[in-house]
Protein backbone atom coordinates (compact mmCIF):
# COMPACT_ATOMS: atom_id res chain seq x y z
CA UNK A 1 0.00 0.00 0.00
CA UNK A 2 1.18 3.52 -0.66
CA UNK A 3 1.61 6.01 2.14
CA UNK A 4 -1.44 7.90 0.85
CA UNK A 5 -3.47 4.69 0.93
CA UNK A 6 -2.29 4.12 4.51
CA UNK A 7 -3.39 7.63 5.46
CA UNK A 8 -6.81 6.95 3.92
CA UNK A 9 -7.14 3.56 5.66
CA UNK A 10 -6.27 5.04 9.05
CA UNK A 11 -8.78 7.84 8.49
CA UNK A 12 -11.48 5.32 7.58
CA UNK A 13 -10.63 3.22 10.65
CA UNK A 14 -10.84 6.25 12.95
CA UNK A 15 -14.23 7.22 11.53
CA UNK A 16 -15.60 3.67 11.74
CA UNK A 17 -14.10 2.36 14.99
CA UNK A 18 -12.30 5.18 16.76
CA UNK A 19 -15.25 7.62 16.86
CA UNK A 20 -12.90 10.58 16.36
CA UNK A 21 -9.22 11.47 16.45
CA UNK A 22 -7.73 12.20 19.85
CA UNK A 23 -6.51 15.78 19.91
CA UNK A 24 -3.06 16.51 18.53
CA UNK A 25 -1.42 16.89 21.93
CA UNK A 26 -2.82 13.55 23.13
CA UNK A 27 -1.66 11.87 19.92
CA UNK A 28 1.80 13.41 20.32
CA UNK A 29 2.04 11.97 23.82
CA UNK A 30 0.82 8.60 22.50
CA UNK A 31 3.48 8.74 19.76
CA UNK A 32 6.18 9.23 22.38
CA UNK A 33 4.77 6.29 24.36
CA UNK A 34 4.84 4.03 21.31
CA UNK A 35 8.37 5.11 20.37
CA UNK A 36 9.39 4.28 23.94
CA UNK A 37 8.03 0.76 23.52
CA UNK A 38 10.11 0.31 20.36
CA UNK A 39 13.16 1.71 22.16
CA UNK A 40 12.67 -0.71 25.05
CA UNK A 41 12.65 -3.71 22.70
CA UNK A 42 15.66 -2.43 20.76
CA UNK A 43 17.70 -1.72 23.92
CA UNK A 44 17.02 -5.14 25.35
CA UNK A 45 16.98 -7.31 22.26
CA UNK A 46 19.76 -5.65 20.26
CA UNK A 47 21.50 -3.48 22.83
CA UNK A 48 23.40 -4.25 25.98
CA UNK A 49 20.49 -4.50 28.39
CA UNK A 50 19.18 -7.95 29.23
CA UNK A 51 15.71 -8.77 27.99
CA UNK A 52 13.11 -9.51 30.64
CA UNK A 53 11.07 -12.69 30.25
CA UNK A 54 7.93 -10.58 29.98
CA UNK A 55 9.39 -8.71 26.99
CA UNK A 56 10.61 -11.71 24.99
CA UNK A 57 7.25 -12.19 23.27
CA UNK A 58 6.92 -8.53 22.28
CA UNK A 59 6.44 -8.15 18.52
CA UNK A 60 8.81 -5.42 17.26
CA UNK A 61 6.92 -5.12 13.97
CA UNK A 62 3.64 -4.60 15.80
CA UNK A 63 5.20 -1.93 18.00
CA UNK A 64 6.63 -0.17 14.92
CA UNK A 65 3.18 -0.33 13.31
CA UNK A 66 1.75 1.36 16.43
CA UNK A 67 4.26 4.20 15.92
CA UNK A 68 3.30 4.47 12.26
CA UNK A 69 -0.43 4.45 13.06
CA UNK A 70 -0.18 7.35 15.51
CA UNK A 71 2.17 9.26 13.20
CA UNK A 72 -0.36 8.86 10.39
CA UNK A 73 -3.11 10.08 12.72
CA UNK A 74 -1.09 13.23 13.41
CA UNK A 75 -0.42 13.75 9.71
CA UNK A 76 -4.11 13.39 8.91
CA UNK A 77 -5.07 15.82 11.66
CA UNK A 78 -2.60 18.46 10.57
CA UNK A 79 -3.17 18.15 6.82
CA UNK A 80 0.23 16.62 6.04
CA UNK A 81 0.61 14.48 2.93
CA UNK A 82 3.24 12.07 4.27
CA UNK A 83 4.03 10.64 0.84
CA UNK A 84 4.84 14.07 -0.59
CA UNK A 85 6.69 15.05 2.58
CA UNK A 86 8.84 11.90 2.49
CA UNK A 87 9.73 12.48 -1.17
CA UNK A 88 10.67 16.08 -0.40
CA UNK A 89 12.71 14.96 2.63
CA UNK A 90 14.60 12.33 0.61
CA UNK A 91 15.39 14.95 -2.04
CA UNK A 92 16.71 17.27 0.69
CA UNK A 93 18.87 14.53 2.17
CA UNK A 94 20.18 13.55 -1.27
CA UNK A 95 21.18 17.14 -2.03
CA UNK A 96 22.75 17.71 1.36
CA UNK A 97 24.35 14.34 1.99
CA UNK A 98 25.14 12.95 -1.46
CA UNK A 99 28.80 12.43 -0.57
CA UNK A 100 28.98 13.10 3.17
CA UNK A 101 28.40 9.48 4.22
CA UNK A 102 30.60 8.05 1.46
CA UNK A 103 33.42 10.31 2.65
CA UNK A 104 32.96 9.44 6.32
CA UNK A 105 35.90 7.30 7.46
CA UNK A 106 33.86 6.10 10.46
CA UNK A 107 31.46 4.28 8.14
CA UNK A 108 34.15 2.17 6.48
Amino acid sequence: MTIQEAQNKVDQWIKEFGVRYFNELTNTAMLMEEVGEVARIMARRYGEQSEKESDKDKDLGDEMADVLFVLICLANQTGIDLEASLKKNLDKKTQRDNSRHKDNEKLR
